[in-house]
């Protein structure tokens, strides 16, 4: 029985294992919207310009400031080298319709080097933490001119081999 699943998972499945092959379907451009549902954030934020890892560092080294969202002991523990935290305290949903009146961001008014008009990227958890998703978002409410979101975070930071500190 291993045998013939083994046969059937490869792909080489044939008439004699009984099974039907299984097929792949490389284009699941229909799926992709369900996979964004549920506690994911969306591949995109109207107004803010989402980054990966080696851009967020490319932006870093030209002035940008990188705001660690986290949780102050996620903060200590590890962080991108250079980030500045300001804990995003969220209380409303992680969905794109959350409530910024219900949350606490007021950490960002007290880091002393925030000039609205540079440029700014927020970072977390990665795709599954809103908390970057909702401080973009808020930024730019409040008038930042040049918002980034680093979806990936500080997971895609890493898989990137790029400098961390903390720990």
């Amino acid at each position: 029985m291993r045998s013939r699943l083994g046969q059937w998972f490869s792909g080489a499945a044939s008439a004699s294992t009984g099974l039907t092959p299984v097929t792949q379907r490389p284009d699941a451009q229909e799926y992709r919207r369900v996979a964004e549902l549920g506690l994911f954030t969306p591949n995109s934020l109207p107004g803010v310009n989402r980054v990966s890892a080696k851009e967020a560092q490319l932006l870093q080294t030209q002035g940008a400031m990188v705001v660690d969202t986290r949780t102050e002991k996620e903060y200590k523990a590890r962080r991108i080298r250079g980030a500045v935290f300001a804990a995003y305290v969220e209380k409303s949903l992680k969905d794109v319709a959350f409530d910024p009146a219900q949350d606490d961001f007021q950490a960002l008014d007290k880091v002393a080097q925030v000039d609205k008009a540079k440029p700014v990227i927020f970072a977390c958890n990665g795709a599954e933490c809103w908390k970057s998703y909702k401080a973009a978002k808020v930024a730019t409410a409040k008038g930042f001119k040049a918002v980034y979101w680093l979806r990936g975070g500080l997971p895609e930071w890493d898989a990137a081999g790029l400098p961390t500190e903390g720990g």
